[in-house]
Order: C-alpha cells, then structure tokens, then sequence
C-alpha cells in the first residue's frame, strides 16, 4: 500500500533539513555529478536505468513470472519528463560501476597524450559518466509539487545518491517557493524519505487514488486498462459535458 510522505512550510518556511541515513553503506559514493538539465537525460539511458532498477512509472504494473516489471513505454516516458519541471539525474563514471553481465568495470575511451591518465582525473560529467540515477517533480509551480520515480543503480544503493538526488529535488523546488512537497512511496520505502526529512503529513490528510473496478460495468462506462488492474472512466455527462 503507497502512502504520501510530504514536508509542509509555515508562515516563514525554509527548506527541510536532510536526516542522515539511517543505516548508511561504510563505502562512500564515487565521484557523482548531479544535474538538474534535462537535456541531460538520455531516454534510451534512462529506459534502461528503469529495468536495471525493475522501476515501473505505474502504480499497478504488469509483472512476469520471474518478477520483472513491463518495459517503460517511451513515448509516455518522454511525455511524462516534458511536463516534469524539475528533472534531476546523476552520473558516475563507468569504472566505479561493474554490471551484472560483467565481471569487470567498464571504461570510457579517451584518446590523445595520457589517455588513461587523462580519464582518471577528469571531472565527472554527463558526457564522461553514466546515468547511475534519477528522479522528478511534478508540480504547479506556484504551491505545490510531487516527488516521482527516485531510484539508484542497485550496485550504489546505500551511498547516499539517492538522498543527493532528493535535496537537489527539494532545493529547485524551494528556490522557487514551493514548499508544499508530497512524495507518493510504498511502505519500503518510507524510511528512506523520511531520512530525507519526510513525514506525516501534519493536517492528516491522506492520499486516496481513483480506484473504480469494472465490476458493475455499465454501458455508459468505458473500461480502460491500468497494467494489471481494470478502471472505470466515467460517462462524460457526469463529467459536465
């Protein structure tokens, strides 16, 4: 069951203070850039990210029998990330990465004088580095906004990117003055955003999701399919029409 986590400001609001991990990995992060550009994001990258992640952009996803999520539809995803105003994503470079299909780091190449040499000391950047994280706002942009789709490469998992990716997500948002900020998590991940310095909300809301069934489908209702979950879409008359 998703819950929302959300930091609310007052009269005078500031920017909510990051928690430190709870348990935090004793290995430190890799040298990360974290970039707020979303020219940045290379879609087929970030497609990627999202299976090695087994992240799905629905809250009911299709799952197969060895507990793998559908693939990130593209053209939704670019849909979804135009009308994302804050898009925050993070770079390592390829050798403090080794992946699955592989038991050694992969590299870049870099040609000229010292080549290696050049590789090693050079900053991390988006052209340089892999996108090893990533996660987006939506919002109004005046009161208020949602966190969505924060996930790490698991093999950096417990570094602290990912808190790096949320305070990024929560210094845009607050420099703007919205501090009316809601993250939309599962149970397992509620310690986390609290680390990040989330809560209950303190009104008492709770977030409630539109989740009609198509039992007791009418003609004048439309059945439309959400991953592994069937809804019902109102007749337009009851819309205003």
């Amino acid at each position: 069951m998703a819950v929302a986590a959300a930091v609310y400001g007052g009269s005078s609001p500031s920017p909510p203070r990051i928690a430190a991990q709870i348990k935090p990995n004793s290995t430190p992060p890799p040298p990360v850039f974290i970039s707020t550009n979303p020219a940045h994001v290379n879609q087929h990258h970030l497609r990627d990210l999202y299976a090695i992640c087994n992240h799905s952009c629905h809250r009911f996803p299709t799952i197969d029998a060895a507990g793998r999520v559908e693939p990130v539809d593209a053209l939704k995803l670019r849909e979804a990330l135009s009308h994302s105003p804050v898009v925050v994503s993070a770079f390592t470079k390829p050798e403090f990465l080794t992946t699955q299909s592989s038991a050694s780091p992969e590299v870049t190449t870099f040609t000229g004088i010292g080549g290696d040499w050049i590789r090693k000391v050079a900053p991390v950047t988006p052209e340089n580095g892999r996108l090893i994280g990533f996660g987006r706002a939506v919002s109004d942009l005046g009161l208020t906004a949602s966190i969505y789709d924060v996930m790490v490469h698991p093999a950096l998992r417990g570094r602290g990117i990912g808190r790096m990716i949320v305070q990024r997500i929560i210094r845009t948002l607050t420099n703007r003055g919205i501090y009316d900020i809601a993250a939309l998590c599962t149970d397992n991940q509620r310690h986390f955003f609290r680390a990040c310095g989330f809560g209950d909300d303190m009104l008492g809301s709770i977030t409630m999701m539109y989740t009609r069934s198509s039992s007791g489908y009418s003609e004048d209702e439309q059945t439309i399919s959400a991953g592994r979950k069937q809804l019902l879409v109102p007749p337009l008359r009851e819309l205003g029409k």
